[in-house]
């Protein structure tokens, strides 16, 4: 960062009492920094330079550090991005939102043992931890039989730190109060991470990204728990996301921001009525659905520059295809649009009389993608009865007392130059059944057989020679990736293990041979052939996915195997890799097995569906069959809890609990005791197989009446 950079330049807006204010905007824009700004939290080297900040009449950047923090945490409460980074893995949750209440709730907290009142002192005197002190008192102070308890807090701390939880809707509270972080679930540390911003009773709460990576189901039921938590208490809300589903759902009033500055803003209805910034155009534009997905999104070409970085002219000329020469002279003031409307743009402002419309331009290639017929492909895999089970040990013996049953009896067809989305909640089984497909993980009974060759049972020589024609796409690319190698070394370390490519002759050597087919793939995944000397680091998120889908492509397979590729990515950059490996399939006749949990992005790409529930398939059929028509109750649920753009949709289906243990599974049909319609049969048996048409089967009671 350059010294004097404005990191976050002349941002303003007003949240009203129980009021929405979503801040929208791709990764870097400043949005966090924004957030981080308002607690007072901002990191080292980062200074509040100007401006002011007032709740209510408290001016907050003219408190001193002890006055804020009574503030922080009390009348202004934050839910960070990552949960499980936030909370301590070495308290128990009722002592975590013990220490909240005993700060900023005016309940004092009774510590049972000399190791856990070590272990809190010290973390709230790490510099890393800013401690918390004071608090107005919201609650009537302990009484004497208050401060025997055993647990992290007895008697009235212990029964708040239950209702919280239950007011979060975290079911058997009283059991989970005792429990450590690792033994909840991703929906549920976030759960417990909005209990404990609820403890101090805050006049508003900063939320930032909060559904980021989670389930829809667990989206649903966050979201749904921030707007009956307003409705109660007459919270104020500043939503932090790239997500404009939860934008329409969520907000009242929309701040779209971009390298540091508000680029509009607006009440929901008028943003998605009519967005006027060209970014806010472009983010809608690149959203996936079924209505484009025969035609390419439209991508943002490039990425957000460094926060500071451009200190005249519009900042996001170079990305723009509306730009002209004025855009890069003169920085856009603000413009009002209408009542409550403005947007910083010159295509708005007075100067745009003068515009040559000649000099507007068009930024990227437009993608040619043409659909085919689905009877002109043959199958590629075939799965049958695959099973994936994984003992549970006890005892200095380590005898067998069980089985998770992670991947349950799963069949399945993917066909040459077509894609497979398997979608379903985090814990199904979708990650380990795609290992399982790669025989990275040994299947326990069941067939895998790929271009009409048995997988299972192979040894590792033999497996060496058929696994070059499938390869695998990780979530996140930066953890896949080897940070000490660059590029170049990347994509040759998996040609040199699998001695691909051959040199062709013509006095061309092994080496030279690969380092061709490394600028072939760095083309064909639209990177400059120069990036190969480089590092990891130094990648935005969308090129090192890009990376590593052109490592995947470095030994020439037929089947990709995607595992949430773009679940952590940005709109504007997801559409860059939907694009990318739409164009791959139609150029290199690829197949993927596209794993997400994002039903936008599998109605886009997909051409077939598969719903797993619990180890096992529960529905299939070509995605418009599963998509726009489902027949499984879960199906239903999974749909119902996306977020629309437009407000419309079906009824919001409940789902009671979370996802049962493959440990454990429930007697019958596994989704019987989340299921509104669930029938004596269904408690008693395994529904069968109801086939509906030639690509398409559902596993329901329902379905044969």
């Amino acid at each position: 960062m350059r010294s004097g950079a404005a990191i976050v330049d002349g941002i303003s807006f007003d949240i009203a009492a129980g009021e929405t204010f979503a801040l929208l905007g791709e990764s870097g824009c400043g949005k966090s920094m924004t957030a981080l700004s308002l607690l007072r939290l901002l990191p080292d080297g980062v200074v509040h330079t100007g401006g002011t900040a007032l709740l209510n009449d408290i001016d907050l950047f003219g408190l001193r550090e002890r006055e804020m923090r009574d503030v922080r945490g009390g009348r202004i409460a934050i839910i960070f991005q990552e949960p499980g980074l936030s909370l301590n893995p070495v308290m128990t949750v009722g002592q975590q939102i013990a220490e909240v209440l005993e700060l900023h709730g005016g309940l004092r907290v009774p510590l049972h043992q000399t190791q856990t009142q070590t272990q809190t002192q010290t973390q709230t005197q790490t510099p890393l931890d800013p401690p918390l002190s004071g608090g107005k008192a919201t609650f009537s102070p302990v009484s004497p039989s208050d401060k025997g308890g055993g647990r992290p807090g007895g008697g009235r701390v212990l029964q708040r730190c239950i209702e919280l939880l239950q007011q979060v809707g975290i079911s058997d509270a009283a059991r989970r109060v005792t429990e450590y972080p690792f033994q909840l679930s991703g929906g549920m540390k976030q759960r417990v991470m909005i209990a404990m911003a609820l403890a101090g009773q805050p006049r508003l709460l900063v939320a930032d990204e909060p559904t980021t990576a989670l389930d829809v189901t667990i989206q649903a039921q966050v979201l749904q728990l921030l707007r009956d938590t307003q409705a109660a208490s007459g919270m104020s809300l500043l939503l932090i996301t790239h997500d404009l589903g939860v934008v329409a759902e969520m907000a009242h009033q929309v701040g779209v921001m971009y390298a540091g500055q508000i680029v509009e803003q607006a009440s929901r209805a008028q943003l998605f009525a009519q967005p006027l910034h060209p970014y806010t155009q472009k983010l809608f534009a690149a959203l996936p659905g079924a209505t484009k997905s025969n035609q390419p999104l439209a991508a943002i070409p490039g990425s957000v520059p460094p926060l500071g970085s451009i200190t005249q002219g519009c900042r996001f000329a170079p990305r723009c295809d509306k730009a002209w020469s004025l855009c890069s002279e003169k920085t856009p003031e603000w413009t009002a649009v209408g009542a409550g409307q403005g947007v910083r743009c010159h295509l708005y402002a007075a100067d745009a009389a003068g515009r040559d419309k000649g000099e507007e331009r068009r930024v990227g290639a437009a993608l040619r993608v043409s659909p085919s017929p689905f009877t002109l492909h043959p199958s590629l895999l075939q799965v049958e009865n695959l099973q994936v089970h994984f003992p549970i040990r006890k005892g200095i013996l380590q005898r067998t007392v069980g089985q998770v049953k992670a991947v349950d009896g799963v069949s399945l067809d993917i066909h040459q130059g077509r894609t497979l989305a398997l979608v379903g909640e985090s814990g199904c089984g979708k990650t380990t059944l795609g290992k399982a497909l790669l025989q990275l993980i040994p299947p326990t009974t069941g067939s895998v057989r790929f271009a009409g060759h048995e997988l299972t049972g192979l040894n590792r020589r033999e497996l060496r020679t058929r696994r070059a024609a499938m390869q695998m796409v990780f979530q996140d690319p930066y953890a896949s990736l080897n940070p000490k190698m660059r590029v170049a070394e990347i994509l040759e370390e998996g040609m040199a293990a699998l001695n691909s490519p051959s040199p062709t002759g013509g006095g061309v050597g092994v080496g030279e041979a690969r380092q061709a087919h490394i600028d072939t793939l760095l083309d064909q995944v639209g990177l400059a052939r120069d990036v190969k000397w480089r590092y990891p680091h130094e990648f935005s998120g969308g090129q090192r996915q890009r990376i590593a889908i052109a490592r995947a492509l470095a030994v020439s397979p037929q089947l990709l195997i995607c595992d949430e590729p773009t679940s952590a990515l940005d709109v504007s950059v997801q559409a860059q890799i939907l694009n990318l490996l739409k164009t791959l399939q139609h150029e290199l006749n690829l197949s993927y097995l596209f794993i997400t949990h994002n039903l936008a992005v599998a109605e886009y790409l997909a051409h077939e569906v598969c719903v797993m529930y619990l180890g096992r398939i529960v529905e299939r059929g070509t995605a418009e069959e599963v998509l726009r028509a489902p027949k499984h109750p879960y199906t239903q649920a999974l749909l119902s809890a996306v977020p629309r753009i437009d407000g419309a949709g079906r009824e919001r289906i409940r789902l009671e609990g979370d996802l049962p243990s493959a440990a454990n599974p429930p007697q019958g049909c596994h989704f019987a005791p989340r299921c509104s319609h669930v029938m004596e049969q269904c408690r008693a048996s395994y529904p069968p197989a109801t086939i509906l048409s030639a690509t398409r089967s559902v596993h329901c009671f329902l379905s044969h009446s």
